[in-house]
């Protein structure tokens, strides 16, 4: 029976020296090209890396409340403006707006009888001037009639009987040409009060038509649609659940506008950093890809200066700490939002002047 052979490998403390010797110098040629670059960086741009994407995340808010009907979207899903997100039982709001409506009807119904009415006046006095007319020109006749026993009164051609008798008629025609003139004047009144009522109707009618509007707004409201295109957040609610008016139903982000960075730069670095600058940046989840930007704004203080409690440095503890100014970068690559998500942290050089 033969025995296998073992093959041992030994070294000399020669070459583990020599071995050693290599992998010192390897990874000091390797510090030396890391230190090299870091050299030619902080020479050439200002760098940091306490920065992260930014994008519009609004909430998506419900106008009116009541029960969910129907949930049309899911986690995380690409939406069109207008896509219709929720569904609000509007049955409510149907009937008030019909409510709403009768009112207006009503409303239409005192106008067209306030127009009658004035119509129909308007055709009284239009009668009453035809008989002012006509009796006007009757005491015109009488007066003449009157004119001509008088003078045959005064020269005794005719009896007193008959000259007063005359003149009775011409008051009885005078007191009636009055009477009508007077029912005329009432006539057209009633006509003036008439317009009135009708204006009181009319803007009764036009307060009821904007309270209608509203109501119709409420019925578009229980329609909750996508205010743009964009990408929903996580779905916290589902059908059946009551909601109230202004209660938050999700968040939506926005993809109409531009991705951009808000980088921390410290306020040392600040004075190499102007407006529009090119801006080179690499995300940590995508170390093998750039992309490129340029500065459009720098914040006017501090982002301490801008919480809720700013420090206060006269209080005897003063402790001096480098502050950092937010500088906003917005991306000039269109499809940045592919890879890049709100929130993400990136790495940021900005050439210096």
């Amino acid at each position: 029976m033969k025995k296998r052979r073992s093959w041992k490998w030994t070294l000399s403390d020669q070459q583990i020296t020599k071995l050693t010797n290599w992998f010192a110098f390897l990874v000091v040629l390797i510090l030396i090209g890391w230190g090299i670059r870091k050299l030619f960086e902080n020479i050439n741009y200002e760098y940091t890396n306490d920065a992260q994407v930014s994008e519009y995340i609004n909430p998506v808010i419900s106008r009116v409340g009541g029960f969910i009907v129907e949930v049309r979207y899911n986690d995380n899903q690409e939406v069109k403006k207008g896509d219709t997100l929720l569904l609000v039982d509007s049955r409510e709001y149907l009937y008030e707006e019909k409510q709403q409506q009768a009112l207006i009807d009503r409303e239409d119904a005192n106008i067209a009888v306030l127009n009658s009415q004035k119509d129909i006046q308007s055709r009284k006095n239009d009668a009453l001037e035809k008989k002012i007319s006509a009796q006007t020109a009757k005491v015109w006749k009488q007066n003449l009639e009157f004119e001509r026993y008088k003078y045959l009164h005064d020269q005794q051609s005719s009896t007193a009987q008959k000259l007063e008798m005359v003149q009775s008629e011409l008051e009885v025609m005078k007191s009636e040409l009055s009477s009508l003139e007077q029912e005329l004047l009432a006539g057209k009144a009633e006509s003036e009060d008439i317009e009135v009522k009708k204006q009181v109707v009319e803007a009764e009618k036009k307060r009821l038509s904007a309270l209608l509007g509203r109501k119709n707004l409420d019925v578009s409201y229980t329609v909750i649609t996508a205010p743009y295109n964009g990408r929903m957040g996580k779905r916290s609610i589902e059908a059946g659940q009551m909601i109230n008016p202004g209660e938050v139903l999700g968040f939506i982000v926005n993809d109409e506008t531009p991705t951009w960075i808000i980088a921390n730069y410290k306020e040392t670095q600040i004075r190499n950093i102007q407006l529009n600058d090119k801006v080179k940046v690499v995300a940590d989840a995508f170390p093998d890809k750039t992309f490129t930007g340029k500065v459009i704004s720098i914040a006017p203080a501090t982002g301490s200066a801008f919480s809720l409690l700013p420090p206060d440095n006269a209080t005897g503890n003063y402790v001096k700490i480098v502050q950092r100014i937010p500088v906003r970068i917005e991306l000039d690559d269109k499809t940045a939002r592919t890879y890049l998500r709100s929130g993400m942290n990136v790495n940021v050089w900005i050439p210096k002047n």
